[in-house]
């Protein structure tokens, strides 16, 4: 298996997603890897963590999805592997369900949620995100 942390989907990923989509709720599963240091791509000076610049994204983002009528159902940091081996682990992990595969690329593409990226881009070197849906509605 071949592993590689990204920034953003291809519209490859997008369509594929759509085209097997259902119009149903669906879960996020997004294994994040930090930066050291926060980079912003306008080239700001600052003093944050990865981590704390994440969390400023974190928040925003997790209001949107309040307001999109999903929720997110678990967040943590990575502490170890029980089962299986990768060369590097992730730094932590979260769960977030949206009502829709809809509903999270209308939100991903809105202008406020550009508006908060800007700190999930300076505090993140690459994640998974994996959309999952559960047995009752596959």
């Amino acid at each position: 298996m071949n592993v590689i942390n990204q920034m953003n989907r291809t519209p490859e990923q997008a369509a594929t997603l759509l085209e097997n989509d259902d119009g149903g709720p669906i879960a996020m599963v997004n294994l994040i890897k930090y930066r050291d240091k926060a980079v912003y791509e306008d080239g700001r000076d600052t003093q944050l963590t990865g981590r704390e610049a994440y969390a400023i994204y974190g928040a925003g983002v997790s209001e949107m999805i309040h307001k999109l009528g999903g929720h997110i159902d678990y967040s943590g940091y990575i502490v170890g592997m029980c089962v299986g081996e990768v060369e590097e682990l992730w730094d932590s992990i979260a769960v977030a369900n949206y009502p829709s595969l809809q509903s999270f690329l209308d939100m991903t593409s809105s202008p406020e949620w550009q508006a908060i990226a800007v700190h999930r881009s300076a505090g993140i070197s690459g994640q998974l995100n994996i959309a999952a849906r559960s047995p009752s509605s596959a």
